[in-house]
């Protein structure tokens, strides 16, 4: 019999109690009686059975031998073409959870390192996964899905009143908006993350920093010296400008969700990409946009001669094909 406190240590003491069970009911039977040679070897006795107590652990018999998962690219919704090189696509990749890079309400980023065991093929991503419904809060989805629809009006119902069975669906919407703007926008060559890929509520995407695990910084946490703000700015330009072209606006646009990647302005976080055309309120996120970004270029003193953004917003509708008129919302 093990020794109860080290098996205790690895399988707890319910497995101590069951597998004490399986002996002394072995025990308790009276011995049979031998009926043909003496001489011939007792028959063996069965160990009981404990592989099936991994489980109380939580330990899966058919994980993999490192790491904390088997890659899950078999299955999910993939990246548009052509596929960066960096994207590990083998079956025997292995994920291992390296840390969270950010919390937020709706869903949390978490590092991971996709390789393949004994090559040096491996690459870092942003898992971001959105929460369970009783974790979520998802309080300003209302006007940012009006020019989301269903088709099933027991889904639209759900969504409506928030039931466990609606937020659950938000959740899947949001995840998919994002990774479906992302592709048609990296696609574009708007500076994006590379999405990976997209199953349920997770999404992998490009994790822009070092291969350290170190974050690029947000733009609110740069102090950028005159020419530095300007060459953003004009970035900052490009990339609006072809979120334009397909028709959105970001919907939650702030320093806070611009990255600065080895000088690369980059747009992360858009689950709630908003089609200015399809929503009625579309008009009104795009201003509010340009209003919040333009507040943090000119309070670092922007010079006027190299944009404002008042002309941004004109600019932006221009290529958005909606009608001009109308300057920043102060909202």
């Amino acid at each position: 019999m093990p020794d109860h406190e080290s098996y205790s240590e690895i399988y707890g003491s319910e497995a101590i109690y069951e597998s004490e069970a399986i002996y002394e009911s072995k025990a308790s039977r009276k011995p049979r009686r031998r009926r043909f040679d003496d001489d011939a070897p007792a028959p063996r006795r069965r160990e009981p059975d404990l592989s099936t107590l991994d489980e109380r652990l939580g330990i899966d018999p058919d994980g993999p031998p490192e790491g904390d998962r088997w890659s899950t690219w078999d299955g999910a919704e993939h990246g548009p073409d052509p596929r960066p090189d960096w994207v590990v696509t083998e079956h025997a990749a292995v994920d291992t959870e390296l840390g969270v890079i950010k919390t937020g309400k709706e869903a949390d980023v978490h590092l991971v390192e996709r390789a393949v065991p004994g090559t040096g093929r491996r690459s870092l991503m942003a898992a971001k996964r959105y929460r369970s419904p009783e974790h979520r809060m998802f309080h300003r989805d209302a006007g940012y899905l009006e020019g989301r629809r269903v088709r099933r009006s027991r889904e639209t119902r759900a969504m409506a009143n928030r039931t466990a069975f609606g937020r659950e669906i938000l959740a899947g919407r949001w995840a998919s908006a994002e990774f479906a703007a992302l592709s048609r926008l990296w696609a574009d060559g708007v500076a994006v993350p590379y999405p990976v890929q997209c199953s349920g509520t997770e999404l992998l995407l490009e994790f822009l920093g070092s291969d350290d695990g170190t974050a690029a910084p947000r733009l609110a946490q740069l102090r950028p010296g005159r020419d530095e703000l300007c060459d953003l700015w004009h970035q900052l330009v490009d990339a609006l400008l072809g979120m334009a072209r397909h028709g959105l606006t970001h919907g939650d646009l702030s320093a806070y969700n611009l990255l600065v990647h080895d000088g690369r302005l980059v747009l992360i976080d858009l689950p709630q990409v908003v089609d200015v055309v399809g929503n009625p309120q579309g008009p009104e996120y795009l201003a509010r946009d340009v209003r919040r970004i333009g507040e943090w270029f000119t309070a670092r003193g922007l010079p006027g001669e190299v944009g404002t953004p008042d002309a941004l917003l004109a600019e932006l509708r221009a290529e958005a094909g909606m009608p001009g008129g109308g300057g920043v919302s102060q909202e």
